[in-house]
């Protein structure tokens, strides 16, 4: 029974990796198997983590998904979700993303924690994360599902990744001690036009609440989040669709900001 269901992981987590080759979305995991649980679901990510580590490509960092109480309350859920970050997801400010990378991509304005020190859960605590977190910097970070026309549940992000396709960070380190990241301000701009906001509340009530989860939620797989890692602590409004030719700008206040454009093609 243990081979099987290896063998079904392996098969979901390929399923999914066809979306990059036919560049279009595929069926919903859940379509397929009905009853899938969250840890399954787990299981089909890291699947696709180790073919991709054996690439040769490396991890960066985390993200964390489903963060705001709506977004949980859409998909039916009460807590986060995570994925994975690799070197290779990266832009520097103000870059321009090739468009053809990515499927229906969407843009969501966040605060990036870069770690100084291993966090391992679990019982770790926002006091932690603050003491373990070297600086935070703004960041967008550009999520992309790979089942069509984003028709997911959360066992289906899961297994995809969290949806996670690219991030890009500011230039704009920022201490902790110099910020209260709760009460930062966020305004975010598509092609030079305000289409929301948010705050940094938004995110659990405190984006270190959201690292911490993380840290504890990552126990159960035996993993640690690394120093040296950015962690993506989870949108502060509502993600925006990109089309090519688009630019993205999140601003955050005493904190700097960072942009992101879409090529033409």
């Amino acid at each position: 029974m243990a081979n099987q269901t290896e063998t079904k992981i392996q098969e979901l987590s390929e399923h999914i990796a066809k979306a990059y080759e036919l560049k279009e979305g595929v069926r919903p995991v859940t379509e397929l198997v009905p009853d899938l649980e969250i840890d399954k679901a787990y299981a089909i990510q890291l699947e696709t983590i180790n073919v991709q580590l054996a690439t040769g490509k490396k991890i960066t960092g985390k993200k964390i998904g489903l963060t705001s109480a709506a977004m949980q309350k859409s998909l039916g859920v009460d807590e986060p979700d995570y994925g994975h970050l690799f070197d290779d997801m990266a832009y520097e400010n103000n870059a321009t993303v090739p468009f053809d990378r990515l499927l229906q991509p969407r843009v969501e304005g966040e605060i990036a924690f870069v770690l100084k020190k291993d966090l391992a859960g679990p019982n770790v605590t926002s006091f932690d994360v603050m003491m373990a977190t070297d600086y935070v910097v703004p960041a967008l970070e550009i999520v992309d599902s790979r089942i069509k026309d984003w028709k997911i549940k959360l066992e289906d992000t899961v297994a995809d990744n969290g949806s996670s396709a690219l991030y890009v960070l500011g230039n704009n380190p920022t201490k902790l001690t110099d910020i209260d990241l709760k009460m930062v301000g966020m305004t975010f701009y598509k092609n030079g036009k305000l289409v929301n906001s948010g705050i940094g509340a938004a995110a659990l009530g405190d984006p270190a609440k959201c690292v911490a989860w993380l840290a504890n939620k990552l126990a159960a797989y035996d993993i640690t989040l690394k120093a040296g890692e950015v962690i993506l602590s989870g949108a502060l409004s509502a993600a925006i669709p990109a089309e090519p030719g688009d630019s993205f700008t999140a601003k955050f206040s005493h904190f700097g900001e960072v942009t992101v454009t879409f090529s033409k093609e």
